[in-house]
């Protein structure tokens, strides 16, 4: 049986575990300091962080290569473990991850999902942008010698610092010397293609019974339409919507202690 990849802050605690999904190109480290804070913020909860199929230590998926897949993972992980999640957060790509998901895990009460539009983009805006960028990564001159090495070679193509740097922490060490990619490209595009043909908005508006969707827009957020902030005004419990100040997209490294409040002030105990 195939399963994800993932990495505990401390052995998993029935009622007071909370999983973190990543977003695409992304892996469990990208999370892992705000998830040792998560844990710190909530005393005897454990935070566990999963690698989606295709990045970071999650090799060998069989498939499809699709949400839905990425779902039947945490369903498979919750079984094997025996400790289900009582908080499902996922940022972007994981935002739609975790909202499939929600649907098959007992014993969950939240789904957090970080700054994911949840309807579908047949064309343009992220998903022009997301392809941009994959295309680049594929003509990226590997192995760098340094992950800094990677900056100026994206920014010399019209990316983003931020996005630039963002992209050294998906680099590591590979056999032969030199650092490459944590993740598969081929199986990320397809992953990415399906995330984007969906449209997850009745996911959010009708949750399973018992469980909260919570949905937080990062104010400096490029990723959202007039339409998806008129579909967040509208939502009613128990279904909410939250915006985090001083945040652009990568809402856990701009502003990682609003986050934390948000999350920390929504919990029973």
């Amino acid at each position: 049986m195939w399963l994800p990849a993932t990495e505990e802050t401390a052995p998993p605690v029935p009622g007071r575990t909370a999983w973190i999904c990543h977003g695409i190109l992304g892996s469990k480290l990208n999370w892992r300091t705000f998830a040792r804070r998560l844990a710190a913020a909530l005393p005897g909860w454990s935070v566990l962080t999963v690698d989606h199929r295709h990045h970071g230590d999650s090799r060998g998926a069989p498939p499809p290569d699709t949400v839905a897949a990425c779902a039947a993972d945490l369903v498979r992980l919750a079984a094997h473990t025996g400790v289900p999640p009582r908080l499902l957060i996922g940022h972007s790509f994981g935002g739609k991850v975790v909202l499939e998901a929600a649907e098959e895990l007992p014993f969950l009460e939240q789904v957090w999902v970080l700054d994911t539009p949840p309807g579908a983009e047949p064309g343009g805006g992220a998903r022009a942008e997301v392809r941009q960028v994959l295309g680049a990564l594929r003509e990226a001159p590997l192995p760098l010698a340094r992950r800094e090495d990677i900056v100026p070679w994206l920014e010399a193509r019209g990316f983003s610092a931020p996005l630039a740097r963002w992209m050294t922490t998906n680099l590591q060490p590979g056999p032969g010397g030199g650092f490459g990619w944590r993740f598969d490209l081929d199986g990320a595009t397809r992953l990415i293609d399906d995330y984007f043909a969906r449209d997850d908005w009745e996911r959010v508006r009708r949750p399973p019974p018992g469980v909260e969707v919570h949905v937080v827009r990062a104010a400096r957020s490029d990723r959202w339409s007039p339409a998806d902030d008129a579909a967040l005004a509208a939502l009613r419990p128990p279904a909410y919507a939250h915006t985090l100040a001083d945040a652009g997209h990568w809402l856990h490294f701009d502003n990682p202690e609003g986050l934390l409040r948000l999350l920390v002030e929504h919990q029973a105990g």
